[in-house]
């Protein structure tokens, strides 16, 4: 993984987070921003992908549980999808709030992601 990609990518999942919890709480309906918001996530976890695929061919191998990764990367990419589902279908506020919550636990999985790949020892 790209350090620095990494945090870029954790800086917009909770600035989304926020956003989306914040219009939420105040009583506002799923709209292109917010569900927008989640697709911007999307998008950085699929260039993500891409990028875990290249990496060890580049010279920057994992050095903890490659699957444990792959694990909380797929997870992570499903994650977006679901929660706009959930905010197409049931278009309340809570579901604006749903998709902050899952932009915020979006920020915590690449976090762990990030340790997996360059602190631990496997």
């Amino acid at each position: 993984m790209i350090l620095w990609f990494t945090i870029a990518q954790i800086a917009i999942a909770v600035a989304a987070g926020a956003f989306c919890v914040v219009a939420g709480l105040i009583g506002r309906r799923p709209s292109d921003f917010s569900v927008g918001a989640l697709a911007l996530v999307e998008v950085l976890l699929v260039v993500q992908v891409i990028a875990a695929i290249i990496a060890p061919f580049a010279g920057n191998p994992p050095t903890g549980d490659l699957l444990e990764y792959w694990v909380y990367l797929v997870s992570a990419a499903l994650l977006p999808v679901g929660a706009v589902l959930w905010a197409l279908m049931e278009r309340s506020r809570w579901s604006t709030v749903v998709l902050g919550v899952a932009a915020v636990a979006i920020a915590i999985m690449l976090w762990r992601m990030q340790v997996i790949w360059s602190v631990q020892i496997a």
